[in-house]
């Protein structure tokens, strides 16, 4: 199926705009994409169902943070937290369990959708997202740009991610955001995001120390790469110390893709039904794919492997190109767990080398745990970009990944998540994994 989203008339001024709008810095450093014409638009029906999913999701969060802990404490079982601490250093462990933090969740949640045939699929959570300001700058310039073409009514506006940041820091008087150098590619939009929202806001790397009682700190830097953030150590005693408020929280849980392989987990079923309902349990089951955490302790000779019907992993190996409609990555707590690298999508690789991916996948388990997830193929929509070489409006059938952005504003019973904009990555047919390369086309989202 294709779904149809039709370029207007205007779509070569609408770029322009675009394009000339640019910070001079640009937004990321040493990337680029395909400019729409418009934004890509969404049906009421599934935008209904993002406005409504951040309550789902904030609700998954307190309920996986909640089953940590009394895994923790021998009130749940304890392979949960096992493996969730499994190749993380005992510092961080120690912290992610202390009392400053056990109750804290991250205050940005950003999903990674993937629109199907059979409605959409909901592969990753990402706590530490980049994009922000991209999807911020972009619902502002498109939903700027009167006079080219139709107006586009943005998803969150032109003003609600900028809002919807500021406001998960509360009255903080001054908000430190530290860019690690990893995540050097994404300074960018984070200044200028910082620029918009005035001098309260500001940027630093991590060799800033100027810190003072009261500040915020948002933590745009993962948790594997702490050997490389100087400052991390001085962010997380103050933060201990309830001097700072630091978002996202010093824990590696919520880092970890492995999450939705617990929630699939027939022995912890009824923790989630309890702790979720069975409403947002079923809801969940029903867009997030079956994910299996591929652990190489062997099984009896008699079991198999739930929804597999393997006795070994090993046996992933032998499976038929048809059979492999599915993809491995490593979970977290990785240099190479985000973006595009550290994943396998068995049905695009030949047999050689899908069997390097689960060799790596077993080898690396004790330190990196990886999961296997169901692969849904992204169903096509229609798109154009405009190229300023020729001159002309290129339709493009593409495969598209929606992130939208929900922030957290308060604590607890009080606790919201908001939709604030979303997120558009279309990527040409051809391309099995999605994700930001050059000939994406990224735009906001409108319903």
């Amino acid at each position: 199926m294709i779904q149809d989203n039709q370029t207007p008339a205007g779509g070569a001024e609408r770029a322009a705009f675009v394009r000339d709008s640019l910070p001079q810095g640009g937004l990321f450093a040493g990337q680029s994409w395909r400019i729409a014409t418009e934004p890509f638009v969404l049906g009421p029906r599934l935008a209904g169902e993002l406005e409504s999913l951040g309550r789902v999701l904030l609700k998954f969060y307190e309920a996986a943070n909640l089953l940590y802990r009394q895994s923790a404490e021998g009130k749940q079982p304890g392979w949960v937290a096992g493996l969730l601490d499994q190749g993380k250093p005992s510092e961080l462990i120690t912290l992610q369990r202390s009392p400053a933090f056990k109750l804290e969740l991250p205050r940005v949640i950003r999903p990674d959708i993937l629109l199907t045939q059979e409605g959409f699929s909901i592969t990753e959570l990402d706590s530490v997202p980049g994009g922000m300001g991209l999807t911020a700058w972009l619902n502002q310039t498109y939903g700027n740009a009167e006079g080219r073409g139709p107006r586009a009514e943005v998803l969150g506006g032109t003003s609600d991610m900028l809002d919807g940041f500021a406001s998960i820091f509360g009255d903080a008087p001054r908000v430190r955001i530290i860019v690690s150098e990893e995540a050097a590619t994404y300074r960018p939009e984070m200044e200028w995001m910082a620029g918009q929202l005035g001098s309260r806001f500001t940027v630093h790397d991590s060799r800033f120390t100027g810190f003072h009682n009261g500040d915020a700190v948002y933590r745009f830097f993962e948790l594997f790469d702490l050997a490389n953030v100087d400052n991390h150590e001085q962010i997380f005693q103050l933060a201990a110390a309830r001097k700072l408020r630091l978002t996202p929280p010093p824990k590696t849980l919520f880092e970890e893709k492995l999450l939705f392989a617990l929630l699939w987990n027939r022995n912890l079923r009824e923790f989630w039904r309890v702790h979720l309902g069975e409403g947002f349990l079923k809801r969940l089951l029903g867009h997030i794919p079956y994910s299996w955490v591929v652990d190489p302790a062997p099984l009896p000779p008699h079991a198999a492997l739930p929804g597999l019907d393997l006795t070994d992993w090993r046996q992933l190996k032998t499976l038929s190109h048809r059979e492999r409609e599915l993809i491995l990555k490593v979970s977290g707590f990785a240099p190479h767990a985000w973006g595009a690298r550290g994943v396998y999508l068995g049905s695009d690789l030949s047999h050689a080398d899908w069997a390097v991916g689960v060799d790596r996948a077993l080898r690396e388990f004790p330190d990196s745990p990886w999961v296997l997830q169901r692969f849904a193929r992204p169903s096509l929509v229609k798109s154009a970009w405009y190229d300023f070489e020729s001159r002309q409006v290129i339709p493009m059938d593409g495969r598209v990944r929606l992130c939208p952005y929900y922030f957290v504003s308060s604590a607890g019973g009080a606790a919201r998540a908001k939709l604030c904009g979303a997120l558009a990555t279309i990527c040409p047919a051809d391309k099995k994994i999605i994700h930001g390369m050059d000939d994406a086309i990224l735009a906001p989202c409108t319903i």
